[in-house]
């Protein structure tokens, strides 16, 4: 069976988005709907249409949302009042209420929805997620993960946390398997927006495990790490560059008996992981693809998983604001 899909918003997520379905395996992409004249009469050879539901004529199963946050909920119920599933780019909604009803509409009507969390189809923690089920870790102690780089000028209609820590909140649940329990933060508004542009977050997970993000939108360069500490050892994972490289404990005499009550770790083997480096959205499509063909949710990040995401990112944006100085 072949499915018709199509993208709405087209701007810098949405040509991506636009190339990869005119390629898939499976999927016929039928074009892009867009209200501004000026993208273009065509994109990768298919129209561009100004006309929400006159592009929704055409005939979809589903479509990718990649326009502002604050239309996400608009586009995905017309979506669903013509039975057509949605792949939804992150964060899923403008706010937690505004996540629960798209949620809970798509559950109503039998949708499949899906949120662009891309990360999790980084090679990277794709390859980390797998060696901490195997054990290789052990116990998970600790996750820190770093997020920074320049503003990106695309971004208007939200913060630092619901842009950029979405993606962390996300990927250090799925990675750890583990769900949030506490969080709080520190934020602070350096490039004269509304919205928060730095921000140093602290939590607690459901089996003890610590975690610890420092995003922001003010570094001149680009850095995505996320390392995890185990009992084991620590993996650490660079999402830019697909690595995962992996510090094992190494195992030492003691000989100084001052040092023998002292439970610690020592230097051991470092080992940098060989992995197929899949695109991450390719990945992400063919998991929606194979969703909305078959039903099976498992391989995708869920409207309740985007739902969680932003409820944990507000309770961010909420301590950060409690506790900023002046």
């Amino acid at each position: 069976m072949t499915l018709r899909a199509g993208v709405v918003g087209l701007g810098v997520m949405g040509r991506h988005h636009s190339r990869v379905l005119s390629q898939l395996d499976g999927v016929e992409f039928v074009g892009v709907s867009d209200p501004a004249d000026s993208v273009g009469p065509t994109i990768q050879g298919k129209p561009v249409f100004t006309s929400l539901d006159e592009f929704l004529d055409q005939g979809v199963d589903y479509c990718v949302v990649s326009a502002p946050t604050t239309y996400h909920l608009s586009i995905a119920q017309q979506l669903a009042d013509r039975g057509i599933h949605a792949l939804v780019e992150k964060p899923v909604a403008s706010t937690a209420e505004e996540a629960v009803t798209l949620r809970d509409l798509f559950t109503s009507k039998n949708l499949v929805g899906g949120v662009g969390h891309i990360e999790r189809y980084n090679p990277a923690l794709q390859a980390a997620r797998a060696r901490i089920e195997d054990g290789l870790l052990g116990e998970i102690y600790q996750v820190a993960t770093r997020r920074q780089g320049p503003f990106p000028g695309r971004i208007a209609d939200v913060g630092v946390i619901k842009d950029l820590a979405s993606h962390d909140i996300d990927l250090t649940a799925w990675v750890t398997q583990q769900e949030y329990v506490s969080v709080n933060a520190r934020t602070a508004h350096r490039s004269g927006r509304a919205h928060e542009d730095m921000v140093v977050a602290v939590g607690t997970l459901s089996k003890g495990t610590i975690v610890s993000h420092t995003i922001n939108w003010l570094t001149p360069f680009k850095e995505r790490v996320t390392v995890i500490t185990g009992e084991n050892g620590v993996l650490v994972a660079d999402t830019l560059t697909a690595d995962l490289t992996y510090y094992q404990n190494g195992v030492i005499e003691q000989t100084w008996d001052g040092s023998a009550s002292f439970r610690g770790v020592s230097e051991g083997d470092m080992t940098r992981f060989a992995l197929n480096r899949k695109e991450p959205l390719l990945a992400e499509h063919e998991a929606f693809r194979d969703a909305v063909l078959t039903g099976d949710q498992s391989k995708i990040v869920t409207f309740a998983e985007g739902t969680r995401v932003v409820e944990i990112a507000e309770a961010m944006v909420a301590d950060g604001v409690t506790h900023r100085l002046g």
